[in-house]
């Protein structure tokens, strides 16, 4: 038989190559015959380069940007080629700062703009970047104030002569606006810490920025989806360099051929932290079942909630790997959760 695993992340906890590797010895060691093909995945955020890296090869590049406090960070991208794969969290992530740390309307996504000028100075004609897991929302004003001071930018006149050939592209399955009750402030900057006033605060600013940046321009993409995306760093690929929209988990699937991977499969294990509803708005796991091909697909969790969707969507099995009664604390250490993966993939195959 021939078992592929394509695990995300499981956040503060696994990365997507350390639960691929747990699951592979369950596998191995109910099935010894078995060939298990380890695919690392990402949707856009934390581990999208090295999943990338891991399918296209080339060189992990080491630059020393800002974070969102402005303070000195080593972020990494991916350079192969004229390609440059990079995620956000790199340099303007939340896991870089502390819970006491968290306000955006102080974070700013300079540091993700350092990256981005960094990788076409050397050669980078194609440029992905992964909006997820960001502590911003700035509308992406900081990631054109780095790009400009570089001069690759013209303040609201848009790029110069020097990102002229490059395409980005934003990878996320975020589609929300930059503004109004769906877009990046009255949706996601709670989630970085902002209170009630502050979410008033930068949806003003937001606002107002949009506003300017479409009488320079002459057009307005804030409504696009994924303008929201990352505190509206999506809004300034979009305005500004003339980005396109993709999934995260469909181009990186796309790109390391996975449909083809699978093709001959018997089985697809793939996971998440927590599987629920939310797993059906573009993230990993359903960019994992919709590739699939038609062979099953079995979804392990951290903690599953609306299971009875999920399983309506086309998952094969839907299941927990935590016990109940077992303190978050307990969880998120790494040989807890490696173990617990291993005792559910052993369960269900012995079921199956």
């Amino acid at each position: 038989m021939k078992f592929v695993v394509a695990i995300d992340s499981l956040k503060g906890c696994l990365t997507s190559t350390e639960a691929n590797e747990a699951a592979a010895v369950a596998i191995g060691e109910a099935a010894p015959e078995a060939v298990v093909v380890q695919v690392p995945v990402s949707d856009g955020g934390e581990g999208f380069v090295d999943a990338a890296h891991a399918a296209l090869g080339g060189t992990l590049v080491g630059v020393m940007v800002n974070d969102p406090l402005l303070r000195p960070v080593c972020a990494k991208y991916l350079l192969r080629d004229e390609l440059a794969v990079m995620e956000m969290a790199q340099a303007s992530g939340l896991t870089l700062l502390k819970d006491t740390e968290r306000n955006p309307l102080a974070a700013t996504s300079y540091g993700t703009g350092q990256m981005v000028a960094d990788a076409v100075r050397r050669g980078a004609k194609r440029i992905v970047v992964g909006l997820g897991g960001s502590a911003t929302s700035d509308a992406g004003k900081g990631l054109l104030q780095a790009l400009t001071d570089c001069g690759m930018v013209s303040g609201l006149g848009g790029v110069t002569e020097a990102l002229a050939d490059v395409h980005f592209t934003i990878a996320t399955d975020v589609r929300n606006p930059l503004c109004g009750k769906n877009g990046a402030a009255h949706v996601f900057a709670p989630q970085k810490g902002a209170t009630e006033e502050m979410v008033r605060l930068l949806e003003g600013q937001a606002k107002a920025f949009a506003e300017a940046s479409a009488r320079a321009l002459g057009y307005d993409r804030s409504e696009w989806e994924g303008a929201g995306a990352a505190g509206g760093v999506g809004y300034a690929f979009l305005q500004f360099l003339n980005a396109t929209r993709v999934s995260g988990i469909k181009w990186l699937l796309d790109t390391i051929g996975f449909e083809e991977k699978v093709r001959d499969a018997d089985l697809i294990v793939t996971g998440e932290g927590a599987a629920d509803r939310q797993t059906l708005m573009g993230k990993v796991p359903l960019g994992v079942l919709q590739s699939a091909g038609g062979v099953p697909v079995w979804l392990i969790a951290g903690s599953v909630r609306d299971r009875e969707a999920l399983l309506s969507a086309g998952f094969a099995r839907v299941e927990c790997i935590n016990p109940s009664g077992f303190r978050l604390q307990d969880v998120l250490r790494k040989e807890v959760a490696r173990q617990h993966i291993r005792q559910t993939l052993a369960r269900l195959m012995q079921t199956s």
